[in-house]
């Protein structure tokens, strides 16, 4: 399993619980290697032009497999048709949390104050092309601002995060940021009492990364259902399930974990990121 991130973060974690179990499934272990860079297109690169013989596989992103493809000027590859897909994990969903310090307490205050002070306040993100990154050109681009985006996390000042919500949890459960809002259409049960944007008067403030198993192109069909097989057995292990929403994870129901559902889903989500993009003006070399 090819995780295009570096270890430790959100996308990681999940990875590593899913793969463990998958490798009790299959009777053989599920090696995890993190191949960073380029929002994860490195990593998931790698996996587009290794053999379709099965043993190596990418556990792709909404920022690997759908936003990357607007976002930067030359893709590595193409989404849509590079892999074969196999299942779809989970979704995870983004939370807007604040500097403790930020005189705000819900989305209205933050969107007043934001536009008060736009030429001063700077965004942070997990990195250029990040789901974290492109959760607050979304937020950005709907209520009108035009903020400096830091691309890291640490080393200066940064007044607001869109972030996963298995990393903002434990700031928020500590006290050490302010959770503006949860950018779901529904609450999530992790942080049931952080509303959404819709329920703040943004209705399409919808942002999430989601987790789903790839393999390149031209994958044999019966490699494609022995690896489903085993990454949806895995999802519906008690153990992992219940690890996967302690995270703040939305395992899909199994109707969502079809190859054709995947295929689909990769499709619409590309289409659904192309807009706010674009429009943003947002790019990366």
């Amino acid at each position: 399993m090819i995780i295009p991130f570096a270890a430790g973060g959100p996308t990681d974690v999940l990875g590593r619980i899913v793969a463990q179990r998958m490798g009790e499934i299959l009777g053989q272990q599920v090696v995890v290697e993190n191949v960073g860079g380029a929002g994860g297109m490195t990593g998931s690169k790698r996996v587009a032009d290794a053999p379709p013989d099965g043993y190596t596989f990418v556990l792709g992103t909404v920022g690997t497999h759908a936003q990357g493809q607007s976002l930067y000027k030359r893709p590595l590859y193409q989404a849509a048709s590079d892999f074969t897909p196999v299942a779809l994990i989970a979704e995870v969903p983004i939370v807007l949390i604040a500097r403790k310090e930020l005189p705000v307490s819900n989305l209205a205050d933050f969107i007043a104050y934001a536009k008060a002070n736009q030429r001063t306040m700077q965004y942070g993100s997990a990195g250029a092309g990040s789901a974290t990154h492109l959760g607050c050109v979304l937020l950005n681009y709907l209520i009108g601002v035009d903020i400096t985006h830091v691309p890291y996390l640490q080393g200066g000042r940064i007044d607001y995060l869109c972030e996963v919500i298995s990393t903002a949890k434990p700031q928020i459960d500590g006290g050490t940021v302010k959770a503006i809002a949860i950018m779901t259409k529904e609450r999530s049960p992790a942080l049931p009492n952080v509303p959404t944007g819709l329920e703040q008067g943004v209705p399409k403030l919808e942002a999430y990364t989601w987790n789903a198993v790839f393999l390149p192109k031209g994958a044999a069909p019966d490699i494609v259902t022995v690896l489903n097989r085993a990454t949806v057995e895995a999802m519906k292990t008690p153990m992992v399930r219940e690890r996967l929403e302690g995270l703040g994870a939305m395992v899909v129901p199994q109707e969502r974990a079809t190859p054709h559902y995947l295929a689909d889903f990769v499709r619409s989500e590309i289409e659904k990121w192309a807009g706010p993009i674009k429009a943003s003006g947002v790019s990366v070399e």
